[in-house]
């Protein structure tokens, strides 16, 4: 690689490390690395598909592309909460596919170093939504959930989106 390119690569990456889209599911929120985001979109018309899990509510075209769209919520194993202004699509490159995020609100992109993220605990009980927490971030007085972003899905449900679309 050129050493130019080689160096323009590296700063794009320092000026996303430690950056982090948040976003809200009710009362919790959430942040999700900012590398893996690609863009966030106004809900739209989703096609539903036949015999796909409740929490993948279906495809979207989005500028010729399609995309499969999962309700966050549902996934985490919340209440469905009907969708209104402030629901939005964020869109992820996750393992080389691309995915639609369905999420409450979004709230701001916020810079939380490494030092400032602690494990989440371990509970026994087997917390579905604890597998895909990778960290919690200290903000201020509050807690942003972070999230594992490539354990949203099995390599084995990514391989059936991958299909579908």
């Amino acid at each position: 690689m050129p050493e130019i390119a080689k160096n323009k690569l590296e700063n794009e990456e320092d000026t996303q490390k430690d950056k982090f889209l948040t976003f809200a599911l009710g009362s919790e929120v959430y942040g999700i690395e900012i590398k893996f985001v690609t863009e966030i979109i106004g809900i739209q018309s989703v096609t539903k598909i036949p015999d796909l899990p409740q929490y993948v509510k279906g495809i979207i075209n989005l500028r010729g592309k399609i995309i499969p769209v999962i309700d966050v919520r549902l996934r985490f194993n919340k209440l469905y909460r009907e969708y209104n202004d402030r629901t939005c699509i964020v869109v992820v490159d996750i393992k080389n596919v691309t995915l639609g995020l369905i999420v409450d609100s979004v709230e701001e992109v916020l810079t939380i170093v490494e030092q400032e993220i602690v494990l989440p605990p371990q509970f026994d009980h087997g917390n579905y939504q604890q597998r895909f927490i990778k960290g919690i971030g200290k903000v201020g007085k509050s807690v942003k959930l972070i999230l594992d972003s490539e354990r949203l899905l099995s390599d084995q449900e990514m391989n059936s989106l991958e299909q579908v679309c």
